[in-house]
């Protein structure tokens, strides 16, 4: 996703939905840069899974004393720790489950930068969901923040959802059909919109 892209992707949403325009207005274009490393987003992603940021925070720097040196572990690195050793991190048991999982993945290829390249995000999330405690939630936060996709809605996040329902003045948390019918006017720019709903939810 290129500054030109993003630029475009904001006009585009701007002139389509009026109601995103005060938001664009006062968060200018949403930071989004590819990730280097799509083990780390990946695994990342699961650590934060249903928790806060600040409990996550704490569990990834512990979690970095595994490898020195590395924002995260590497999946060499996370296979030789013991799951007492991750557990005493701060992971669940289903989260150390679900973290050795994924660097087995990276560690035997069925997973990997290269063969992730060029794949349509279909065939990425089938991928990624074969992943234990892989969900779509976390398929979509990797399409997102880590490829870069530009027409992703998580409609699965909460935070999406009392966007919608607080630029549309809903009466209720909206379903998956009303957000994909509301936010058709956005494509082919969802993941932009989605990151000024986070800008909204979090107001």
């Amino acid at each position: 996703m290129s500054d030109a892209a993003i630029r475009q992707g904001v006009r585009h949403l701007a002139r389509v939905e009026p109601r995103l325009a005060p938001v664009i207005s006062q968060h200018g274009d949403p930071p989004l840069a590819r990730s280097r490393n799509h083990f780390d987003s990946l695994a990342r992603a699961i650590v934060y899974q249903q928790l806060s940021g600040h409990v996550a925070g704490r569990i990834l720097e512990r979690l970095r004393t595994l490898e020195p040196g590395r924002p995260f572990p590497s999946p060499t690195a996370l296979l030789a720790s013991s799951a007492d050793a991750l557990r005493a991190a701060g992971l669940s048991r289903q989260k150390t489950a679900a973290l050795r999982d994924l660097a087995t993945h990276y560690a035997d290829g069925r997973l990997s930068a290269e063969r992730l390249r060029g794949l349509d995000d279909g065939r990425i999330a089938e991928l990624l969901l074969a992943v234990r405690g892989v969900g779509p939630w976390t398929v979509d936060m990797f399409l997102i923040f880590a490829l870069n996709r530009l027409d992703v809605l998580p409609t699965g996040d909460l935070g999406i959802r009392k966007g919608f329902r607080e630029i549309f003045g809903l009466s209720a948390l909206p379903d998956v059909e009303s957000m994909e019918g509301l936010s058709r006017p956005w494509r082919p720019y969802r993941s932009l919109a989605s990151w000024y709903l986070w800008r909204v939810a979090d107001a």
